[in-house]
């Protein structure tokens, strides 16, 4: 058992922080807004939580305290909604594929900033983050109390009026807007609230990574988190939270796979580096198969009532 935690408890975590990941994308997504910008808050929460470990929060203590980690966590949610509500004022007027290239260039200039600024490293990053606890899987013990209360939030979120709003926007913005209701506000609220939770994953992650750069928040992170949503499902919170656990795991399995004797070296090498191409195939495939995702909404209702799923 030790042994089995030892080996799969880093895997379990990255898996966890890939569900939180999956959320962040899905907020702003429940208001039919196509954002990619979660890397680059993802990549900002975790800049904040390694220069304050390392250069301000400065401790004598062999592990890093739970409650500074903590304090990292809340300043990162914040810096990232207050830049999410500057970032969302104005591309948010934006939609479709416009609203993607808009905040995958926001994502880009978080990216180089980050890699000519002294106070990330530039290029090398930030090194030596401080661990707050002993072995990877103790990490559970932050992690998995912000996953449940990240996907209670957003299952109330999704059945009050804002999550009605919310929903009704995505059907149908120029209708929505003509029953009174906000479109760039509610818009601007998922966005933010996507931010602030990718932010506080980015704060976890640096200190469980113990290492920092811009290699965090890429173009290629976005369509992983993309992947996320879309193969696990886009209509419901459950979807992103399946979606990140299977396709954060999916890598290893794939590695685990071309390592197999008797393999083709060619396919070997194609199931260990090239991860993104089998992820743009299963969006392919998974958007004509499954165009609402494994995880569909209706047929969670019809299994909780007892009823037939096909």
């Amino acid at each position: 058992m030790d042994d089995f935690v030892a080996t799969y408890g880093p895997l379990l975590i990255s898996m966890l922080l890939g569900a939180m990941l999956g959320l962040s994308l899905y907020l702003p997504l429940m208001a039919g807004q196509l954002s990619l910008a979660s890397p680059g808050f993802y990549a900002l929460g975790g800049y904040i939580a390694a220069i304050l470990s390392t250069q301000a929060f400065k401790t004598d203590a062999a592990l890093f305290p739970v409650p500074l980690l903590l304090v990292e966590m809340a300043i990162a949610g914040v810096v990232c909604g207050v830049l999410g509500v500057l970032v969302g004022i104005p591309a948010l007027r934006l939609s479709g594929i416009y609203l993607a290239i808009a905040t995958i260039a926001f994502v880009e200039i978080l990216r180089i900033l980050s890699l000519n600024l002294e106070i990330t490293g530039g290029a090398v990053g930030i090194f030596g983050i401080p661990q707050p606890f002993d072995s990877a899987i103790e990490y559970l013990w932050i992690v998995l109390p912000l996953l449940g209360l990240s996907m209670v939030f957003v299952y109330r979120l999704e059945n009050i009026r804002v999550g009605r709003a919310l929903s009704a926007i995505r059907e149908d913005e120029l209708a929505a807007d003509a029953m009174g209701i906000n479109p760039t506000h509610y818009k601007v609220l998922a966005f933010t609230l996507g931010a602030i939770l990718a932010g506080m994953v980015g704060a976890i992650s640096a200190h469980f990574l113990n290492t920092w750069n811009a290699r965090q928040g890429t173009f290629d992170a976005s369509i992983i988190y993309l992947t996320f949503v879309l193969i696990g499902g886009s209509r419901t919170y459950l979807g992103p939270v399946v979606g990140g656990m299977v396709f954060t795991a999916l890598p290893e399995i794939l590695r685990a796979a071309g390592d197999t004797p008797g393999l083709p070296l060619w396919l070997g090498q194609l199931l260990k580096d090239g991860r993104l191409i089998i992820f743009g195939l299963l969006i392919v495939l998974g958007t004509i198969f499954f165009p609402q995702g494994l995880v569909r909404p209706g047929v969670l209702k019809r299994r909780a009532k007892g009823g037939r799923t096909s």
